[in-house]
Formats: structure tokens, C-alpha cells, sequence
């Protein structure tokens, strides 16, 4: 089949898949952009795979009919270029409609209503992390507009989607999320995305004050840093990017992001995408909460403004950070011994697989070996090809922009994107470890089944417990050293 304009041979649905709006397709299928997904390294856009969602029309304007008078929280804050980040608990916040917005966002006077002590000119508002299902509590029916089934995640939609207001200078501190991916989806206006890869997180200077979880903050204002307090900055690798209307933006985990607003009005949508490896990192968030809410209500348990984020709004008593620590454990452990069985099981079959397809391949090779040749090699090269063209497009080192989307396809034959060595910048990681079933293998389906009444999730952890591994001489070592670095900036 010919390729539709727009994808590759690879990635073009099967005829008439995905059709509407005359011969458009998305360029590909569910299942080709989860394995991207699930495979990719670097941030990316997605172009053309969401043109055809009823919420690609969630202006600000239709979203206020839409709510009709629903009171938002919006954070403020203000249009100026410090060298410090411009945290959440520094902002003031306002109740006000979407109309409201509009109307304190279109510069006219406001002498009375929500927005009357906050200046345009010197302010920006931002409604962040809104989730829809808050949002639109009576309203069940308009998450269906959001597909994220198209990217491979059956049945997700608004349900568990997040929406983002802001006027133009509105922005979110330089951060990673401790849990998942994320997937954006730009609406209206653009926003510009700093974003640095995990590698660099010592060049961020990492923090947990203001403590908000699963954000793991950045000490450093990215867009006007103090290199004389922050030398190490100057080491971070910036990927920026500006995303469009029409387009997704993937963010691999724990990549550290900055989103600015640069138009008047934006509108976005994001889903979180849990991951294998969310399980432990809950344990350590569990454990982080719990070292933050101790040591400072021991501080002043009446003034958490200073350290507590605005969003978190929860109980951080030390019992109830307890049990928040054993069911993170308590999860892990439940999860690591199912998938421990299903993944060695499925490792037996494979093996299974592997040998018989072993012998088809050495009895193919003995009818017409040059044929079996040029077989393994067309696949060798299928398998290196970069998933990257018109409709997949990576964020580059440095400030590349995008070509300009017109008509809802993407324009562009993909040549911007290759790097001074002629290679595309961005790489997908295709290779896979391929493990061969092994006795202790065998042998360690046997120790958990025999286990199962041993249940680890059934062992409470205590307060001491925790404090043992704290305390341990090489945890308290390394805190020290990063006790005393963070000193020796000062002088």
C-alpha cells in the first residue's frame, strides 16, 4: 500500500483505518505509538494524532459556557525576572469564573470582582493540575472528548487527565515528576518547554522545600539562573521546544521540565502514564513525606505555607505518613511477587519459542541460505530504522523550533531535524536484553510459591525501621557531604 502523505511505509494504517476529515489518517496506530512510547528516551511531538478529538476545540471561551460560572483557583504571579524560582507558596490565588479570567486577561479595568488587586500588566494566572474529574464532576460525558486510547492506553480519556489555564508569562518551577511519563496536549495558544534530561539532576540542584509530592524541585530560576551560586548549571543540556495547537509533546521519565505560557490565553491537557518502575519510586516518595512533615511541623506544625505546597492539602501527621509508607511497601512487594511469576513464565515460553524458531530459521537457511541472508539483514535494518519524520518529531539539544503546522498536517521532509554528523539527533532505544530461561530461574517460581504464605507485605514498618536505614553510616556520610557543599555556595 501506498504510504499517505505525511507517514512512512512502516507507520500508515491499513486502508480506510482512522479516516476522517477526508483522506487524513494519523500516521500511527495505537499500538505502533505505545510502543514508541514505551521505548523512547527523549522528549518528542507527536503530530497529527489528535485531530480529529472533540477536545481539540476547548478554547477558554468554550470551556466558560461549558462550566457556566464554576468557580477555579488560579495562582498568581508576577511578570518579573528574578534569580530565584517563583515557587507555588510565594503566589497569591484567586476564585474567579473562566469569564472573569477572560475579562481581567483582556486588560479591561477591574475595579471590583476576584482580579481587582492584581494588576495585568505585573501579573500573570495560572489554573493548574485542574483534574477533570473535580472539574467536571457533573458533567461525565465530556470525557470521552480526551483519546488517549489512541496512543495505545485503552479507555484512558479525561478521567485521568489534568487541565491547564494561563494567561501569557504564567509557568510551572523547573521540576520532575517523580511518578510515570507525560503526554500534552496543546489546545490553544503555545507554551515554551525547557526541558533537561535525568543525567543532568545534579546540575538542577535538586529539592524537596517546597514539598509537594511526587515534584522533585529545582533550586535554580532556568530562564534567569545564578550561575555564581549555581556554577554547575552550566553543565545542564537544554532541550526547548514550543508546542503548538493540534500537537502532543511526550516527556520520558523524569526528565525535568519548565512550561512558560507565550500567548495571550493557553489551554492544555495532560495524562501521567504509569510505569514499572512507579512502584519503588512510590516507596521513596512515601518516605520523603514522611522526613519532611516530621522535621518541620517539629519545626512550627502551625506554619506550613512556607514548605508545604498549596496542592497538598492532605493530613501529614507522622501515623498517617506511616501508613502511607506501609502501603506503598505493601503494594511493592504484592507487585514484584506477580509480575515475578508472569515474567518468568513468560521467559520459559519464549524459550520455547526461541528454539523452534531456531530450527525454522537453520531449516530456511539449508533450502536458500543467500535468501535467509538478505531476510535477517532486512530485518536488522527495520529493526535500526529511527521512528522520527513529518510526524514524530524530536527535541533536540538546544533551541530548535518546529516548522509551522498548517491545515492539521505537519509540513516539513524531517532534513531539519538531522544533527551536524548527518545522524538523527534523537535515537529510539530498539535493542532488548534477550534473557534464556536458566535453573535458578525455574527455581525461584518454586521459592515464591512456597513463600506466598510469607507475605513481605504483611511486615510493619516501623518508625525505628525507618530510622535505622537513615541513620546508617553511609546514608549519613553522603548527607553530610551534600550538607556541607550546599554551605560552601555561600562562600
Amino acid at each position: 500500500m501506498a504510504a499517505t502523505p505525511g507517514t512512512t511505509p512502516e507507520t500508515a494504517p491499513a486502508a480506510g483505518a482512522g479516516e476522517v476529515e477526508g483522506e487524513h489518517v494519523k500516521p500511527f496506530t495505537p499500538e505502533k505509538a505505545k510502543e514508541i512510547i514505551m521505548a523512547l528516551q527523549q522528549p518528542a511531538i507527536f503530530c497529527n494524532m489528535a485531530f480529529d478529538w472533540p477536545a481539540r476545540h476547548w478554547t477558554v471561551k468554550h470551556l466558560s459556557a461549558v462550566l457556566r460560572g464554576k468557580q477555579i483557583r488560579f495562582r498568581m504571579g508576577m511578570k518579573r525576572t528574578d534569580r530565584v524560582p517563583q515557587f507555588e507558596t510565594t503566589c497569591g490565588y484567586v476564585e474567579a469564573t473562566l469569564e472573569e479570567f477572560l475579562t481581567w486577561n483582556c486588560d479591561q479595568p477591574t475595579m471590583y470582582g476576584p482580579f481587582r488587586d492584581y494588576d495585568h500588566s505585573k501579573f500573570w494566572a495560572y489554573a493548574d493540575y485542574k483534574y477533570f474529574v473535580s472539574l467536571f464532576d457533573d458533567k461525565a460525558g465530556i470525557f470521552q472528548d480526551v483519546i488517549w486510547s489512541d496512543f495505545g492506553f485503552p479507555g484512558r480519556n479525561g478521567r485521568e487527565s489534568t487541565l491547564w489555564i494561563g494567561s501569557m508569562g504564567a509557568h510551572t518551577p523547573c521540576h520532575l515528576d517523580s511518578y510515570g511519563c507525560n503526554l500534552v496536549f496543546q489546545v490553544q495558544g503555545r507554551k515554551r518547554w525547557h526541558l533537561f534530561p535525568p543525567e543532568d539532576t545534579p546540575f538542577l540542584y535538586p529539592t524537596r522545600i517546597p514539598y509537594e509530592e511526587s515534584s522533585v524541585f529545582s533550586k535554580i530560576n532556568v530562564v534567569n539562573p545564578d550561575l555564581k551560586r549555581f556554577p554547575q548549571f552550566c553543565k545542564a543540556r537544554r532541550h526547548m521546544v514550543t508546542l503548538n495547537p493540534g500537537q502532543v509533546l511526550f516527556v520520558p521519565r523524569h526528565w525535568w521540565h519548565y512550561v512558560e505560557s507565550i500567548d495571550p490565553v493557553t489551554v492544555s491537557i495532560n495524562s501521567w502514564i504509569e510505569l514499572e518502575e512507579d512502584h519503588q519510586a512510590r516507596v521513596e516518595e512515601a518516605i520523603t513525606r514522611m522526613l519532611v512533615c516530621a522535621l518541620k511541623t517539629a519545626e512550627d506544625p502551625h506554619n506550613t505555607r512556607a514548605w508545604l505546597n498549596p496542592t497538598e492539602v492532605e493530613e501529614t501527621s507522622h501515623e498517617v505518613n506511616c501508613r502511607y509508607l506501609n502501603r506503598a511497601v505493601s503494594a511493592l512487594f504484592d507487585h514484584y511477587r506477580t509480575s515475578k511469576v508472569v515474567e518468568i513464565q513468560a521467559l520459559r515460553t519464549n524459550r520455547e519459542d526461541m528454539k523452534k524458531e531456531g530450527s525454522d530459521v537453520h531449516n530456511h537457511m539449508e533450502v536458500g541460505q543467500t535468501g535467509g541472508q538478505d531476510l535477517l539483514l532486512g530485518m536488522g535494518k527495520q529493526e535500526a530504522a529511527s521512528p522520527f519524520g513529518p510526524d514524530l518529531v524530536p527535541v533536540i539539544l538546544g533551541s530548535e523550533e518546529l516548522p509551522s503546522e498548517r491545515g492539521g498536517i505537519f509540513e516539513g521532509d524531517g532534513k531539519d531535524f538531522v544533527g551536524e554528523d548527518g545522524e538523527h539527533s534523537g535515537k529510539l532505544h530498539c535493542t532488548k536484553r534477550q534473557r534464556m530461561m536458566s535453573k535458578s530461574e525455574d527455581a525461584i517460581v518454586e521459592q515464591i510459591s512456597s513463600n506466598s504464605s510469607m507475605a513481605p507485605s504483611q511486615t510493619f514498618i516501623s518508625t525505628d525501621d525507618l530510622l535505622d536505614c537513615l541513620v546508617n553510616p553511609q546514608v549519613t556520610r553522603i548527607v553530610a557531604q551534600l550538607l556541607i557543599q550546599g554551605r560552601s555556595l555561600w562562600f
